[in-house]
């Protein structure tokens, strides 16, 4: 039999683990961000492992770059709906508006 290749999945866990004690030194805080960009890779790992690049890290920061943008974009909408919803008390009378 002949050796199996690794997985995506399988490179992507090796790099955490040589990135550990990097994480090891980030303060706490920094330690849970550092937890989330790997969990965004691991989201788009089955992608990730169809481009079969080379340097795992090119798809991972792809991954991550991703999902920031969507959380960016959840962000813009959450947003443009609190100004929306600004506005519309604003141009509502108020009591001692309509008093006079």
């Amino acid at each position: 039999m002949g050796r199996t290749n690794p997985t995506y999945r399988d490179a992507l866990r090796a790099i955490e683990e040589r990135w550990a004690d990097y994480r090891r030194a980030l303060r706490l805080r920094d330690q849970t961000r550092f937890d989330q960009l790997f969990a965004y890779a691991k989201e788009h790992a089955d992608a990730s492992g169809f481009l079969n690049h080379q340097n795992p890290l090119i798809p991972a920061r792809f991954s991550i770059d991703i999902e920031q943008e969507r959380r960016l974009d959840e962000h813009d909408e959450r947003l443009a709906e609190l100004e929306a919803a600004l506005d519309s008390s604003q141009e509502e009378p108020t009591n001692h508006e309509t008093d006079g």
